[in-house]
């Protein structure tokens, strides 16, 4: 026999395993703590990674990840053999590219400027551009970042693209490696970050980063808390490098009571919600990579484990 296993979430695990035994019942669904017999393990579903349980776990051959990032997940505990697969669903991608669009009219717009003012009982205006008038530039060019860039073209901004490789994507001017990040840099009114989280890009969202940017741009953070100079940003922010920041990740979450970013008049907070792995969507996608598994195929969102995504 061969099993799933599904860790967290229990009301998660029970939907998925009813959709599981409808739609692929000859696998094994199992939800922690019931693993029954562990040898028969061999794909197990997880945000994060219990040391001792991946031990008890001879026959693991997949670690299917909940979210479309992997850097919560200790692969320092699987053994080289393990496959890592992330989360690519529709859900994902459609919530994460309505916040980037949200995000990017709303700093475009001079939004948290309003705010502060009608909170300050002030009624005043700002001049008004296009968003043919503003460059969105996006860090990371996966699934999400392509799917964004898109988005951003329909609402009529300029865009641009980075990532370590570089690309072509129809209506984005693309940009590859450390070589160009400068230039990319230089014309970003707005930057969304979409890196995945690895010892490259720790850190990277930085005052270097910062003071290569136009004076007065902002900033959008979609990525990981850990991307993300906390001291460098506000920084920017007091001094006029940067506008605006739109964060919805941090280090840690959620972040201690009394942290500036809370009331900080220029930044704008959320809590981690994003880009959402929906339950109701999620779960075809799962059943797709592990009929995958079972024919032999190449998965859909499989990580290389020594570049850590």
């Amino acid at each position: 026999m061969t099993a799933i296993l599904h860790t967290g979430d229990p009301a998660r695990g029970a939907l998925w395993q009813a959709v599981f035994a409808e739609q692929m019942p000859e696998m094994d669904f199992r939800c922690w703590p019931e693993i029954g017999n562990a040898e028969e393990i061999r794909y197990l579903i997880a945000w994060t990674l219990d040391p001792e349980l991946v031990a008890a776990l001879d026959n693991l051959e997949v670690v299917f990840s909940i979210g479309a990032g992997v850097d919560q997940l200790d692969l320092s505990c699987l053994p080289p053999h393990v496959r890592v697969v992330r989360m690519i669903e529709s859900g994902i991608t459609t919530t994460m590219v309505e916040y980037v669009s949200m995000a990017a009219l709303m700093l475009h717009r001079d939004m948290p400027f309003y705010a502060t003012e009608q909170r300050e009982s002030r009624w005043s205006h700002r001049d008004v551009k296009f968003c043919s008038e503003r460059t969105v530039g996006v860090m990371g060019l996966g699934e999400l970042g392509r799917a964004s860039l898109a988005r951003l073209n329909r609402l009529g901004f300029r865009t641009i693209g980075w990532s370590r490789s570089g690309g072509a994507i129809e209506g984005t001017r693309c940009y590859g490696g450390s070589g160009q990040l400068g230039d990319f840099l230089a014309d970003c009114e707005i930057l969304v970050c979409l890196l995945p989280l690895t010892d490259e890009t720790r850190g990277v969202l930085s005052r270097d980063l910062f003071d290569r940017m136009p004076m007065g741009a902002s900033l959008i953070n979609v990525a990981r808390g850990g991307h993300l100079v906390e001291q460098d940003l506000l920084d920017a922010l007091d001094r006029g490098q940067l506008r605006y920041a739109m964060l919805d990740v941090a280090d840690p979450e959620p972040l201690p009571e009394g942290h500036p970013f809370y009331s900080h008049p220029a930044i704008v907070l959320t809590p981690h919600i994003a880009g959402v792995t929906r339950k109701d969507t999620a779960v075809h996608s799962l059943i797709a990579n592990v009929r995958r598994a079972l024919a032999g195929e190449p998965f859909e969102g499989e990580v290389d484990r020594s570049r850590g995504y």
